[in-house]
Parts: C-alpha cells; structure tokens; sequence
C-alpha cells in the first residue's frame, strides 16, 4: 500500500466522526460536508510522516475551520430573511453520529441545535466536543489553543446557557410513531381543542422559509396561539396547494432523534415538521420549509421505503 493510499484511508475513518462534529458545530448539513472536504484538502497537502496522530491533527483542523464559518455566519444571519433554523437529518443519516450515550443523543436533538445557536463559536466548540465526543479538557484546550482551566471555565458558560432550555424527553421510535399520529390526528381535526390538549401552555411555533417559502418573521408564543395557528395550517386551501407544489402525503418519522412530520409532494420533501416533547406534552413545533435545507433529507428520503403516508391530500 502507498504512502498517499494509507493517507486517504485514514481519512476515510475519520470522516464519519468528523461530519458528526461539523454537522453539531454548524447546524447546516451541506455547510458540515463543505468543511470535512476542506479539511481532506489541508491534509491532502500536508506532511502527514510528521503528524503523530492523524485523529487529533484533522479534528483540531475541522474544528478551527467550523468555528471560521461560525464567525462568518453570524453576519449571514443577522440579513437571513425570516426565522432560521438549523437543517434537520431523519432517522439513519449517518452524520447524526453516535447515539450510544443520553449526551450524544441530546447534543444532536433539533432543540439542542437551536440552543447552541445562543452560544459563542468557542462555547460551541468546547460543548461540542466535550459533551457529545468525550473529549478531555487537555485535548480540547490543545484543539482550540487554550489551557485546560480555559476549557473547563468555557464549559460551564457553555452549560449554563443550554441549561435555560425546556427539559426535553428521550422517547423511542414507536413512542414517536405515536406521538406524530396524535398530532396529526389533533392538527387534521378542523379544531383547536385537540391541539391545545397536546401543547404545553408556553408552547411555540416557528418556521424557516428562507425567503424562498412563506413563513412568518416571528414565532408563535403560547397554546392557544400556536393550537390556532396549527389548525390553519392544515386547512385545506388551493392557495396551500400551489405553495406546496401540490397536495402533499405526510409521513411519521424522528429527525434529529425527535417525533417529525415530514410532508412529500411526487417524492420531494417539502417540509420537516420536528415536534419538542417534554413531560408536559409538545413544547415546540419547529418547522423547516426552506428548499435548500431539504436537499439532503429529500436525498436520502428516496433511497428508503417509508410504507404508507399518515395523511393523503392534506391540502
């Protein structure tokens, strides 16, 4: 085996791990997989006899170029028309990561990403990192060129922040089965009063259309605001109809770990609907509607067989 051949398989070991934290770093799938490629080209270009272990050299090279894009994106948000939202993997997306631990799991949940968004790139890192891959301190600090009481001290801001969140649930995929056929049974109703017996009384509502999808500017607070709004939404209309594409099929799945509706129209995904469970009912309905988050999900959407939809002819 030649020395570049050894090189690119090393790699491709790492790169698994290596998408998992870009794509937890970034909240942006397409955004994770143009960092892991940058990164194959510095080390592609780098003297790679010299770097003791590989891991840690392209780890410290992937987390430096996200947290990069981090900075830039946070000017790109501030003229994001609408809501954003981060870009939602359903169940079997490899670039979810491990989900051996509670930890792993939480750290990659759709609410979880939208939490991170509240922290600084160098919080994000060192949570990332620390919760999710089980770094030490000592490896973080030589990754993001601090010292370890830095790392630690970042960590605990870093905590803190997320831990303002709602405490989300664990469920499993026949729980979550169950809790999207509830709701859609409860938003199909023609009613509020089903929807507003599954929400939590400080329940939220938002959506990302990018611009490119009708979505509104600001979120829906409260129960009967958000039971309203759901009901609306699932009305149908012509109007719904020539947005959509079409009358769009609704199927159950779990994104990011989390009961998810995801609405098709002639097999693309035009809508991932991911649903916050707490022990009080539904927290949050978080809704990704923008065309260029969707690419992905459609992608691998075609490639498995999901049975019947939930809901024929919504609108």
């Amino acid at each position: 085996m030649s020395a570049r051949t050894s090189d690119v398989n090393r790699f491709l070991a790492a790169r698994p791990r290596l998408e998992a934290i870009a794509y937890r770093l970034l909240g942006s799938a397409s955004e994770a997989e143009d960092a892991v490629q940058e990164t194959y080209l510095r080390w592609q270009g780098a003297d790679t006899g010299r770097i003791e272990v590989p891991e840690a050299w392209l780890t410290k090279v992937l987390t430096n170029i996200c947290l990069n894009q981090l900075t830039s994106a946070r000017a790109r948000r501030e003229t994001y028309v609408g809501q954003w939202l981060p870009e939602p993997l359903v169940a079997g997306d490899p670039m979810l990561g491990p989900a051996d631990t509670a930890e792993q799991r939480e750290s990659v949940s759709y609410a979880m990403l939208v939490l991170l968004e509240r922290l600084s790139p160098d919080e994000r890192a060192v949570y990332v990192l620390r919760e999710a891959f089980g770094y030490a301190h000592r490896e973080i600090a030589e990754i993001l060129d601090v010292s370890e009481a830095a790392s630690q001290q970042i960590l605990h801001r870093a905590r803190k922040h997320v831990a303002q969140g709602r405490a989300r649930r664990e469920i499993d995929a026949g729980e979550a089965r169950r809790v999207v056929e509830e709701f859609l049974a409860a938003a199909t109703s023609g009613r509020t009063e089903p929807l507003v017996a599954l929400l939590t009384r400080d329940a939220v509502a938002v959506g990302d259309g990018g611009g490119k999808v009708p979505a509104r500017a600001k979120a829906f607070e409260g129960v009967k605001a958000v039971a309203t709004f759901l009901r609306r939404l699932f009305t149908p209309g012509p109007g719904k109809r020539a947005v959509a594409g079409g009358s769009p099929e609704l199927y159950a799945t779990t994104a990011n770990g989390d009961p998810a509706v995801v609405a098709v129209v002639d097999g693309r995904v035009i809508g991932v609907m991911c649903l916050e469970v707490t022990e009080d009912g539904i927290a949050a309905v978080r809704s990704q509607v923008n065309p260029d988050k969707l690419e992905r999900v459609t992608e691998r959407w075609a490639a498995v067989d999901h049975g019947e939809p939930l809901v024929r002819d919504v609108f």
